[in-house]
């Protein structure tokens, strides 16, 4: 070893056999200190760095005929006299913790109070695109005709057949409760149908019959009032089973079903973090903390969303995912200031200080981290659906109230503790046992990550090649993926709403959950011409039959007379209803709809049915998905540029994420559209909610993001530390990024991965798949391409990872994302404590 005042060099033995060697070698000249681990069996060189301002840990990966030289270096945190945004926020926190913490609590006891009955008061609907050709039919009808609304049916079911004495006095019960209802129209039911002729609302096989009508009202009244009609008439009475269903009715299913997922989720998701918590940091009291965040990050967020219902619509599955994305997020933020801290504390930095160095590194990066996710999240407000809408807004303020706690609420929190957060270390024995080390702590258990950085450094061809291919083949489903607008078959199985929407679907010969209107809105003052028009609706293959003003008509034939209550004229307006045997979702559903458009109109026409809505809302989503990926993509760019200066790394961050979001996709469509593993105790309906597409790829990518900037600031960190002529800078960096990340990583996704099959606990078949879909794909990503395809990729490119042309390099060391502010001066640390040897 040779050792002078300006570098200091390591040259690795060609023999493996040499014992780990631990030594400290002194430069006056210098000023600084070097403590050296070699293990010469793993080429694992660890060189410990100690300034009077800051510790740096560099890893060298070498070969036998390999060197290192470490000429002296600048820690990140650098002198220059100019104060940020962060210092200002450390100050703050260092000066009046109790204050922040107690207005932290005041402000979650009042924002829970204030938003505990949001669950209460928000509707579960928001799937309808406005001004979509839907929407306006069903605004004409309304207006035109009286006649607006969703459809509301009840099935009777008895064993001795629907014509028998029980069943039809069951019926009348049902028809007139419906007709006392100043919100219901257009009322009908098998019993009026005479004998002997056909009829569409008694089941092929005679034991139900049907009671339908339409109920007036929007997502926010219909489902209390379908509920208010339904709740004294469902059930079974005198061996007659009565089952109610329709759009309102799924509504309210969804709202009550909503809210009690979401004690499940809680249930599950809190005492399982905390476990989870307790083990990651080894103390009672430092699980406790971002907990407590994440109690203010909720309340913060469901108060929020109470206000924000009161100026537009907000749906109950916000709160849902608020509460999850809040825990999940409060938690992921704080851990990496906490660890970061202790590690702090670790490296011999007084608390004052450790709190600073943490602000400018962890804070930083945790802000760079919600800055990029709450910029992803909310291009999910270009979509036109207020469910979509909500979901970003629960997004946005489930980032931005988790990122406050994790820099203001967590440190006014290690302030106050001080010494104290290491208390009550329950698992001491257990983690003694099976070696299991503290997040935060400097200890040789980061040899497993140096081992799984010099794998994927070592050989980032192969790695890259396989993981690569691996990624790909789990998404291949993806290509087969199917979306539709969401009916009954989300619910439970028990619900009522789904018992009757199964039996309509499956034993009547028209498929009543697919009624369908045609307005035709101009030149109809004819019935002459309506009737001749429903005539040629008639010929269309599943029609089943068609009302007009003047006739009834099926097959081309007029079989009746006018149904005055499923069709009319108003001035130059008119509108038929027909029956149809078709899915709405099927690909018949979609052919029929576009043979209905095909048939000449004696005037323009509108159409109002589910398969049309169902076209609606699908339109509404993959007309603007070019705009949200651009502006995903360019959120990706301009804020990891900034915050590195590469226009190499935006770009693999891009690739990375997507394919990570290929696994989450192929994953949800393999089980909830394919139905293996049994759907996860949903019905495979050969589709998926049309809306959990956006939402999964909004807040899968990111919290990809969110991981990426968290691995990028520490190897960016190494990276600039590194001077510019070290031998395997960029190998180096890697590693180093990798080591100080790894553990950190693997344990946020680990608590995120708890709370997002939490929320897959959930008995909404699309909730369910939206958990299941977030923990999968942090999951690939935290465990897959975050260890070793990132660094893999980065070993390839080598220094062109940093790399950008000189106008942008000019103006990114000017205008860039770049924390340099000066620490306030302290009295020298006193000496870290030497590490275990790497074994």
């Amino acid at each position: 070893m040779i050792c002078n005042t300006t570098n200091l060099t390591f040259t690795a033995e060609t023999r493996s056999s040499l014992l780990p060697i631990r030594c400290w070698l002194v430069c006056p000249l210098l000023g600084r200190r070097f403590r050296i681990v070699a293990q010469h069996s793993r080429s694992l060189l660890l060189l410990e760095y100690v300034t009077g301002r800051e510790l740096f840990t560099y890893y060298s990966m070498l070969t036998d005929s390999e060197c290192v030289n470490v000429p002296s270096m600048q820690p990140m945190v650098d002198g220059r006299n100019k104060k940020g945004l962060l210092v200002a926020v450390a100050g703050i926190v260092q000066k009046y913790p109790a204050l922040l913490v107690c207005a932290a609590a005041l402000f979650a006891i009042c924002a829970g109070l204030y938003g505990l009955p949001a669950s209460q008061q928000l509707p579960a609907g928001g799937y309808d695109v406005p001004n979509s050709e839907s929407m306006r039919a069903q605004q004409m009808l309304q207006d035109k005709f009286g006649v607006g609304g969703n459809p509301i049916y009840f099935t009777v079911t008895s064993q001795g057949g629907a014509t028998d004495t029980a069943a039809l006095a069951a019926g009348r019960r049902v028809l007139d409760a419906l007709n006392e209802s100043p919100y219901i129209r257009q009322v009908t039911w098998w019993g009026a149908i005479p004998a002997g002729t056909a009829n569409p609302l008694l089941s092929n096989d005679g034991k139900t019959g049907l009671v339908a009508a339409r109920l007036e009202g929007d997502d926010t009244d219909a489902p209390a009032r379908a509920r208010n009609l339904a709740a004294p008439l469902t059930g079974d009475r005198d061996g007659v089973s009565i089952q109610g269903g329709g759009q309102a009715l799924t509504y309210d299913a969804g709202n009550r079903q909503s809210r009690e997922d979401l004690i499940v989720m809680e249930v599950i998701a809190f005492p399982v973090t905390f476990l989870a918590l307790v083990w990651i940091f080894g103390s009672l009291v430092a699980a406790l903390l971002p907990l407590a965040v994440s109690v203010f990050a909720i309340a913060g967020t469901t108060a929020a969303l109470s206000a924000l219902n009161l100026a537009t619509n907000v749906s109950i599955f916000g709160v849902n995912v608020a509460t999850a994305l809040s825990l999940a997020l409060a938690i992921d933020y704080t851990l990496f200031i906490v660890s970061r801290y202790r590690e702090e504390q670790v490296a011999g930095a007084t608390p004052a200080r450790a709190l600073h160095v943490t602000m400018l590194t962890a804070g930083r990066t945790v802000l760079y981290s919600a800055l990029t996710m709450a910029c992803t999240v909310a291009v999910m407000l270009v979509f036109p659906q207020y469910l979509l809408k909500s979901l970003a807004y629960a997004s946005l303020l489930s980032v931005l109230l988790s990122l406050v706690g994790a820099l203001f609420v967590a440190p006014a929190l290690l302030v106050i503790l001080g010494g104290r957060l290491e208390r009550f270390d329950i698992r001491s024995g257990v983690g003694k046992l099976f070696k299991a080390r503290k997040i935060g702590s400097r200890t040789a258990s980061d040899r497993a990550w140096a081992r799984i950085a010099a794998f994927s450094t070592n050989r980032p061809v192969v790695v890259v090649v396989i993981v690569g291919a691996i990624l790909l083949l789990l998404g291949l489903p993806v290509l087969g993926i199917k979306i539709a607008y969401p009916d009954d078959r989300v619910l439970p199985a028990a619900q009522t709403a789904r018992l009757a929407g199964d039996i309509v679907r499956t034993e009547f010969s028209q498929n009543f959950t697919a009624d369908t209107r045609i307005v035709i809105r101009e030149n109809a003052s004819s019935r002459e011409s309506v009737d001749d028009y429903a005539m040629k609706i008639s010929h269309i293959s599943g029609v089943q039959s068609v009302s007009a003003p003047g006739a009834t008509f099926a097959e081309g034939h007029r079989v009746g007379p006018g149904d005055a209550g499923r069709s009319g004229i108003e001035g130059a307006s008119a509108y038929i209803s027909l029956g149809t045997d078709a899915d709405p979702f099927s690909d018949p559903g979609k052919r029929q709809l576009e043979a209905l458009k095909s048939v000449p109109a004696p005037g323009p026409v509108l159409v109002d049915s589910l398969a049309q809505r169902n076209l609606d809302n699908i339109g509404g989503i993959t007309d603007r998905l070019p705009l949200v990926m651009v502006a995903i993509a360019a959120v990706t760019f301009v804020l990891i540029f900034l915050m590195t200066g590469s226009v190499i790394l935006p770009l693999k961050a891009l690739v990375m994420n997507l394919l990570s979001l290929c696994v989450a996709f192929g994953a949800l469509v393999w089980i909830f559209q394919d139905g293996h593993l049994g759907g996860l105790g949903t019905v495979a309906t050969g589709h998926f909610t049309a809306f959990i597409p956006p939402l999964l790829a909004c807040i899968a990518y990111a919290l990809a993001i969110d991981y990426e900037i968290f691995v990028l600031s520490r190897i960016r960190e190494a990276w600039l530390a590194l001077p510019d002529n070290t031998p395997n800078r960029n190998k180096q960096a890697v590693a180093f990024g990798l080591i100080r990340t790894g553990r950190i990583v693997t344990a946020a996704a680990t608590v995120m991965i708890v709370v997002f099959i939490a929320i897959s606990a959930g008995q909404v078949a699309f909730m369910r798949g939206l958990g299941v879909g977030l923990a999968v794909g942090v999951a690939v990503d935290a465990f897959l391409v975050r260890p070793l395809l990132v660094p893999a990729f980065m070993q390839l490119m080598g220094r062109l990872n940093w790399w950008a042309p000189g106008p942008l390099a000019r103006w990114h060391r000017r205008w860039g994302l770049v924390e340099e502010q000066q620490i306030p001066a302290e009295p020298a640390m006193a000496a870290a404590p030497a590490p275990d040897p790497v074994r």
